[in-house]
């Protein structure tokens, strides 16, 4: 059985919605940076620069990012929570399945750090 300490108290709702939230912000992300891409055929770094110099962009990039993580994390959850069971694994499952959530929560927390240095330049 799943805990309210592995799920952080979400319902599968709440799970489902950020997932197609995620997923939308996503898709407009790789839409609009395609988009870009091929509407300016001579790309060279002071155009790439001066795209992610606006706010909305950076702002843009974040909120793509924060959806990364968070359908990833929901995702991986979801997997881990699935197969890492008693059931399939034996009696080591729950600390298998927390110590690969805690792995894998390291590794998000990581990658969205870095993602704020790179956009935000702190």
């Amino acid at each position: 059985m799943v805990t309210a300490v592995t799920n952080l108290g979400r319902s599968g709702v709440y799970d489902w919605l950020i997932q197609r939230a995620s997923a939308v912000v996503m898709a407009l992300y790789t839409i609009f940076i395609v988009a870009y891409i091929l509407i300016t055929p001579e790309l060279d770094y002071a155009q790439w620069q001066a795209l992610f110099g606006q706010l909305w962009m950076r702002v843009f990039t974040l909120m793509t990012l924060l959806s990364i993580v968070t359908h990833a994390w929901i995702g991986l959850w979801a997997v881990l929570t699935d197969y890492l069971t008693e059931r399939l694994m034996g009696g080591k499952a729950t600390v298998l399945r927390l110590l690969a959530q805690a792995l894998l929560a390291v590794v998000a927390i990581t990658y969205t750090l870095w993602g704020v240095e790179i956009i935000w330049g702190v």
